[in-house]
């Protein structure tokens, strides 16, 4: 866990997260950034973003945790190319520690391509916010940038995601209004797995 004066990694459970933005196309209605500075006691809120170099010394040695995350105050996809680098960071330096990202599932509308590929070989695990039903509810509760156009765009990097990473799972906030069984048959028909995350009503 670094000492900087902004938060980069910080442990949660047996895990090793890295926040590496604050920026997202989303401004979600139940997202914790609206209402705390952090979780887990930890200040989320970067005062820049760090740097390739200031992230692969903030996580320092991650072999004693079951997993690497790219999950903070923002969305990680936004800084792709980071990703990727301290991605290929791990997976050469401590091969047996799996990645994690999690994120809002747009990275194929922001960069206008299939990013896709370029996980292969280095996330484990990719864990993608749904939300929401359909396009319509989904636009009413996360607001994205895209519009409804951001809800189509998720189900599509889900599925491109399978054939590059070995472990999708998509996830739903259990917020009231959100049909939680038609999101599960969604993730059925996409061929993933699924989780729902418990509502922080703080």
């Amino acid at each position: 866990m670094d000492g900087a004066e902004y938060m980069i990694s910080y442990v949660l459970g047996e895990s090793l997260y890295l926040n590496i933005t604050n920026r997202c196309t989303n401004d979600c209605e139940f997202c914790i950034r609206q209402k705390a500075p952090g979780v887990g006691g930890y200040n989320l809120w970067l005062e820049k973003e760090p740097t390739t170099k200031e992230i692969i010394e903030a996580i320092r040695d991650p072999t004693g945790y079951k997993e690497v995350v790219f999950c903070g105050y923002g969305e990680p996809m936004m800084r792709l190319q980071v990703v990727i680098d301290v991605a290929k960071y791990l997976k050469k330096t401590y091969p047996n520690v799996p990645i994690r990202v999690n994120t809002n599932g747009q990275a194929n509308i922001i960069y206008g391509e299939d990013i896709t590929p370029q996980l292969a070989g280095l996330i484990d695990v990719i864990s993608i916010s749904l939300n929401a039903e359909n396009a319509g509810k989904y636009n009413e509760v996360c607001h994205p940038e895209y519009g409804e156009e951001a809800f189509y765009s998720i189900l599509e990097f889900t599925r491109k995601c399978k054939s590059h990473i070995p472990r999708v799972i998509v996830t739903v906030v259990d917020i009231p209004g959100i049909d939680v069984a038609k999101c599960n048959k969604l993730a059925e028909e996409l061929g993933v797995e699924f989780r729902i995350r418990n509502y922080d009503k703080r």
